[in-house]
């Protein structure tokens, strides 16, 4: 992934560098164990070990391994050939009974399980700044909008507390994925362990945080990098709806929120009047990149007997841009959300451009409690709204001066149906079902 969505931590982990060092600790953790159970000698394993500490700059060199390759075509065997050439003999006790997909996956199971911890610091931070700015906004009325028309009231904390409840349980499912990827395989050929005892996986798991994969073929079945793939996309997702969220809200004609605008931002090379969402639209475009590694993950589900490398070239590519992009999207995410700028006052001026028409079903429900048929009832208030809509006179008026309305609701009752608290009574329960038990009372929004 190019550097501007990158952020360097992330990177890291995917860096040629980081699998060569991966490489070689799973060789030397496998040497270790096998002269623990007495069947190379453990002498000969410790200088090694000592051996590829003191070579460890030369060691780490990919330029070096892929001169090599080269000429092999294996990178594998070009990285033990180079090992070799700089630790001599003793590096014949390293892949004793291994094969490539051994050390391919088992490093890859690391590289996912360290990019899924960093993916949930992300997802903390997010979770984080959600939680403060719906707190702040927990009181703060805003209308709710289906099809994006106006429909009832709802207060803008609630909006950020349903983005928090859902990012949260993105990092459910990112803990279950990590759960699901962090196995090691080291089994050998068509993964019978003919030449290599169960005993070296359990060490090297151990050794690695990982947990020894039950029947690994040859490879690390990839339903389980399927499934880690999938809910990269899902928490992708996740920011896009928030992101668009932003995007609508930061319109000219809405304006209830927008992106911080930093001194000495431009907006646009031609109009200096120009404020644009660029975080969010920005964010909408890493996450169709995130969701486009789904398809081919799935896809690699299906090799071919006990393996194939069908499934290699992609996850080279996908996997690490997918884990690269998220991370920076998080952060982005983030970011956005902390420095959100919120107009209450816009938001009451859009509440109020509505003429309250957002008290339709109210009225309509205390319509049907006189008695009144509710196919009546509503024909009753809907023909009201559209002649308050149509002429731009308030709601409350129109139905005070239908008879047949104020026949059955007298005129102060009926104004008294237009309260914005009525709607949002229940927002105290709302956060104690998403944050726990309430800390801030509500107040009736001015």
């Amino acid at each position: 992934m190019i550097p501007r969505y990158a952020r360097p931590e992330m990177t890291a982990i995917f860096s040629p560098e980081e699998k060569l060092r991966l490489w070689l600790e799973i060789e030397l953790s496998a040497a270790e164990a096998m002269a623990d159970l007495g069947q190379v000698p453990k002498d000969a394993v410790t200088a090694l070990r000592a051996a590829t500490e003191h070579e460890a700059d030369r060691i780490i060199d990919p330029a070096a391994v892929e001169a090599i390759e080269a000429v092999t075509r294996h990178d594998v065997i070009a990285f033990l050939t180079h090992l070799e050439n700089l630790c001599g003999a003793d590096t014949r006790f390293l892949h004793l009974g291994l094969t490539s997909s051994d050390l391919l996956d088992t490093t890859l199971a690391v590289q996912l399980s360290r990019a899924a911890d960093l993916l949930t610091e992300g997802l903390d931070r997010l979770l984080a700044a959600l939680k403060a700015r719906a707190e702040e906004h927990r009181s703060t009325a805003t209308i709710g909008r289906s099809h994006a028309i106006h429909a009832e009231p709802t207060s803008f904390g609630v909006k950020l507390a349903g983005h928090y409840a859902e990012i949260d349980r993105c990092r459910a499912r990112l803990q279950a994925a990590r759960a699901d990827i962090a196995t090691c395989a080291i089994s050998g050929a068509v993964g019978t362990f003919a030449n290599i005892d169960p005993a070296v996986e359990a060490a090297v798991a151990a050794r690695l945080g990982l947990t020894p994969e039950p029947v690994s073929t040859q490879v690390i079945p990839r339903d389980r990098h399927a499934h880690f793939t999938t809910v990269l996309a899902i928490i992708a997702s996740a920011i896009e709806r928030l992101a668009i969220e932003v995007r609508h809200l930061q319109r000219s004609e809405v304006r209830e929120a927008e992106e911080f605008f930093h001194k000495g931002q431009k907006g646009s090379s031609a109009m200096p009047h120009k404020r644009n969402p660029v975080l969010s639209e920005n964010l909408t475009g890493l996450a169709r990149i995130v969701r486009g590694a789904v398809v081919p993950a799935l896809e690699n589900v299906a090799l071919w007997h006990e393996r194939d490398i069908s499934h290699s070239a992609v996850e080279r590519t996908l996997l690490p841009d997918a884990c690269i992009v998220l991370d920076f999207a998080l952060h982005r995410a983030a970011g956005m959300i902390e420095k959100l700028v919120v107009y209450p006052d816009r938001m009451k001026r859009n509440l109020d451009a509505s003429l309250g028409l957002w008290n339709a079903q109210r009225v309509l429900l205390a319509l049907i409690e006189t008695g009144l048929p509710r196919q009546r009832a509503y024909e009753l208030v809907q023909k009201n709204a559209m002649r308050s809509w149509e002429a731009e006179r308030p709601f409350l008026a129109e139905l005070q001066n239908d008879p047949e309305v104020v026949e059955r609701i007298d005129p102060t009752r009926l104004a008294g149906l237009f309260d914005l608290h009525y709607h949002l009574k229940h927002v105290d329960t709302i956060f104690e079902r998403v944050f726990g038990p309430a800390q801030v009372a509500w107040t009736t929004p001015g």
